[in-house]
């Protein structure tokens, strides 16, 4: 048996008994193909940025918790951020699953589920304006795609294919023809160059309604990309991504067994307020690919050149 990789650091992060590890990191993940995540038979890897810097997380389960080694400059930061990443520091204290017997179903399901704190705000913010008004393959093909010719490999013994998406000033420079053959429009490109201008304010240390109303500054970044970013950058426990063109009718379906759209949907998560992002979430994983179809999909690109 080959012995796992000591990194340039460690720590070992104490865990609750049934914390659901891949779970909680798997939403971070820009589907199976982003080159930023790896997942293996005994560990996860993950490729980060931190400011200038750049580091390579593993986590692995140990008694008690999960061992976060770190290998590259970043690596102190990025070992500072595994509490947030595993969901540790998620607070569902007032959550009251009790109030429908589905969300507390899935509750009772999903008891390790938390929502974890990415805690890289500039890569949610690309990845969440690629994903505005497409197809979900669409936009993480695009991601993969740009993240794998203008990201750096990961420090350390990291799996091959592991990168480190690129900083906001290469995002921001990135000529038309490469945003066109990964399959990205000009809406879309430019809010990301009108973004990077400004990505300097856009910190993990905000408080999700500040980092909601910076970001809504940005012409192109609206209430969906912005409960999107604080979702995943900040472990956001009462995002709604309001527009959105399947979560109304996810959240009507499952708790009412009828349509809603995003009035429909507030009002029956209003009895969550301050938990909705986590009974999206639930739903999500409980009724992932149940929902009923309704109307035409949404055409897909063209294949990526």
């Amino acid at each position: 048996m080959t012995a796992a990789p000591t990194g340039d650091a460690h720590v070992v992060v104490a865990c609750a008994p049934g914390l659901d590890v891949r779970g909680t990191l798997a939403r971070l993940r820009r589907g199976a193909g982003d080159p930023t995540w790896s997942w293996s038979h005994d560990a996860v890897w993950h490729a980060a940025r931190r400011g200038d810097d750049v580091a390579t997380l593993r986590l692995a389960p140990v008694p008690g918790g999960v061992r976060a080694d770190a290998w590259g400059p970043g690596a102190q930061a990025l070992l500072g951020d595994a509490p947030g990443l595993l969901g540790v520091l998620d607070d569902p204290t007032g959550f009251a699953a009790h109030l429908h017997p589905v969300v507390a179903r899935a509750h009772r399901t999903h008891a390790g589920l938390r929502l974890g704190r990415g805690g890289d705000v500039w890569s949610a913010v690309v990845s969440a304006v690629l994903e505005q008004r497409v197809v979900g393959l669409d936009a993480k093909a695009s991601w993969r795609r740009l993240v794998l010719r203008h990201g750096t490999p990961a420090p350390g013994p990291a799996p091959e294919g592991l990168r480190v998406a690129p900083p906001p000033r290469v995002w921001g420079a990135l000529p038309v023809w490469e945003w066109r053959s990964a399959g990205v429009d000009a809406q879309r490109s430019d809010t990301v160059r009108r973004a990077a201008a400004v990505a300097h304010a856009l910190r993990a240390d905000l408080p999700p309604a500040e980092l909601a109303r910076r970001l809504r500054t940005v012409r192109g970044i609206g209430p969906w990309t912005t409960a999107e970013v604080t979702a995943r950058a900040l472990g956001d426990p009462d995002a709604v991504q309001v527009g959105d063109a399947h979560l109304p009718h996810l959240v009507g379906w499952a708790l009412t067994g009828r349509r809603a759209d995003d009035a429909g949907m507030l009002h029956l998560l209003a009895p969550w307020q301050g938990h909705r992002q986590r009974v999206l979430v639930l739903l999500e994983v409980t009724h992932r690919g149940q929902l009923p179809t309704y109307g035409p999909r949404a055409p897909r690109a063209l294949p990526l050149r």
